[in-house]
């Protein structure tokens, strides 16, 4: 466990290393201060002068003791604020690295409840649990220690009870742990339902569904449930044994002790007895404490190894030294792609090329890889086989800065950050000036929602962009990438969900940027495809044809059968009774 903290702390490890002399430092004070009523006790008991001199040493003991407890707590509480600030951190920054692959719903859950939740158990364990638990730990040991100085079979019983205590601990804790880990992954999934339940309330009551959708959400609670009255349970046993174990121990020393004291021993002896009783008793209590703090530090365990199997995925491999792409070319060359070793390929041997400027529009149903294809192309993913290359470079050779640079994007849902409208268009390049920001407002339609609006580019868009509507969301989002001007603009059914005049802007913003930058587009919009300079078209993983529209459209083919369906969509009508 120690090793575990050492490796989610990183570089502010010393940190905790620090906090470990210390800790153990007071636990061996503790311990003399303990053991120095040896001589102490046995030198009042024979009304002995030289008791003074000791009772002044153990004073001293005492008084080293307190300021060594109040040097570790202010050590636990600095490496507490290491790993909320500092581990923290390394977790965004590593996450931020993981292919898009990585992230999903479970995984969200349990990144999630691990940055909440689980970090602040790990934060409080140096100054609320560890200290007790190391000095529990070292004092029996000096304690054992005395106790040879007085009978060494007693000190050979306490000293080989040790051992034992430590295997029972750790067998308990383990089993505690895999209960603990099954309620926490209950725990992530019941508030993966709770917020799906919340976000889909509109749709839920729309359509009168929100019964099979609470049957979900309390079959959720229920093994939840379940899986916390078997962690109790299991809590409960490891408590109880080794509580009795503890006892077990205490009682053979004591009653050896009790039988030494009743065969006629000298007084010296049984001073000595007494003094030794005594050390038994405070050889049991820090062993108890340690049984005590058994379930925080069950529960702490399985949050650090939460923690570092997060740090220990592999994110995208970075080059040592990073190439530059000499323009906005894209080429795919025998791609293949799954996104798991038991998934099907997504997509098989695909090839294509778009020129720096031109305007590439991808079609196809859902499931043939449009999308796994811009992923590529950002590196969001990287492929099984095969090669990804922009302005003449492998994006694997590319770093992730730079790659950055090199991309824009507009995704069909579009996500706002709460602040104003200026705030969410400059994510795409914080250092643009105002005319910059305005133009690219204008250019994507933004400059018409502004003017309606009393604060203009500084509204507040609230949480998730709530106060504006979809379409309206969608051209920041427009902006936003306009404004970065990168040379490669990948749109992902950016006109899907809006309303005709939202898809009209949409649309001629696209087509003032022909010739400015490559354009990567997947489209089901007929007027956004038939303004591309080439036509893919996936099926099955695989490009079936590509061209131009009115090539493709004189074959019979997929395209062509793709638009025959969007005739016969165009054409439906709502009857109505005679």
């Amino acid at each position: 466990m120690i090793g575990s903290i050492l490796t989610i702390l990183g570089p502010d490890a010393p940190v905790f290393r620090r906090y470990l002399l210390m800790a153990v430092g007071y636990g061996v004070m503790s311990g003399l201060s303990i053991s120095v009523l040896v001589p102490l006790l046995a030198t009042l008991f024979k009304g002995d002068a030289n008791a003074i001199p000791w009772l002044a040493f153990f004073c001293l003991c005492v008084i080293v003791s307190w300021l060594f407890r109040r040097q570790v707590e202010k050590a636990g509480i600095d490496v507490g604020i290491a790993v909320l600030r500092g581990t923290r951190q390394r977790v965004g920054e590593h996450v931020a690295q993981l292919p898009i692959g990585w992230f999903t719903p479970e995984n969200t859950g349990r990144l999630s409840h691990m940055i909440t939740h689980g970090m602040m158990e790990i934060a409080q364990l140096p100054a609320h649990v560890f200290t007790p638990v190391f000095s529990g730990v070292v004092v029996p040991v000096v304690v054992a220690c005395a106790l040879l100085t007085l009978d060494w079979r007693m000190g050979a019983i306490a000293l080989a009870a040790l051992p034992v205590f430590a295997l029972v601990f750790l067998l308990a804790a383990r089993l505690g742990r895999m209960a603990d880990r099954e309620y926490h992954r209950s725990a992530a999934h019941t508030g993966l339902r709770l917020v799906e339940f919340a976000q889909a309330q509109s749709v839920l009551r729309a359509f009168g569904a929100t019964g099979s959708v609470s049957t979900a959400l309390d079959e959720a609670f229920d093994r939840q449930e379940q899986d916390k009255r078997k962690l109790i349970s299991i809590s409960m046993i490891s408590v109880v044994l080794n509580v009795w174990l503890v006892q077990t121990v205490f009682a053979a020393l004591l009653l050896f002790g009790t039988q030494q004291f009743t065969t006629g021993l000298s007084v010296d002896a049984a001073i000595a007895m007494i003094v030794a009783l005594f050390l038994v008793t405070r050889f049991v209590e820090p062993l108890l404490d340690v049984a005590g703090y058994g379930d925080s530090i069950r529960a702490a365990r399985n949050q650090l190894d939460a923690v570092k199997d997060v740090l220990s995925t592999a994110p995208m491999p970075q080059p040592i030294t990073t190439k530059i792409p000499r323009d906005g070319s894209i080429d795919l060359t025998d791609v293949r792609f799954r996104y798991g070793p038991d998934q099907p390929e997504v997509l098989r041997g695909v090839s294509l090329h778009a020129a720096p400027g031109s305007f590439v529009a991808l079609v196809g149903a859902s499931g043939s890889g449009k999308s796994t294809i811009l992923r590529l192309i950002a590196r969001f993913l990287d492929v099984e086989g095969g090669a990804v290359s922009v302005g003449g470079v492998d994006v694997r050779d590319v770093s992730g800065p730079v790659m950055a640079g090199q991309v824009s994007h507009i995704f069909q849902d579009t996500y706002l950050f709460e602040g104003t409208i200026a705030e969410n268009i400059r994510l795409g390049r914080a250092d643009a000036s105002e005319a910059e920001l305005e133009d690219a407002g204008k250019l994507a339609g933004v400059d018409e929602i502004v003017t309606r609006l009393p604060d203009g580019y500084e509204t507040s868009v609230g949480e998730g962009g709530v106060r504006l509507s979809g379409g309206e969301r969608q051209r920041v989002a427009i902006a936003r990438a306009l404004l970065k001007d990168a040379p490669i603009l990948l749109v992902d059914e950016a006109t899907a969900a809006l309303d005709a005049e939202n898809q009209a802007v949409v649309s001629a913003t696209l087509e003032r940027l022909r010739g400015r930058c490559t354009v990567i587009v997947i489209a089901h919009q007929l007027s956004t495809i038939q303004m591309a300079d080439e036509i893919l078209v996936l099926e099955d993983g695989c490009i079936a044809e590509q061209g131009r529209h009115a090539d493709l459209a004189a074959r019979d083919g997929v395209y062509a059968r793709f638009l025959q369906q969007r005739r016969a969509a165009r054409g439906w009508r709502i009857g109505t009774a005679a």
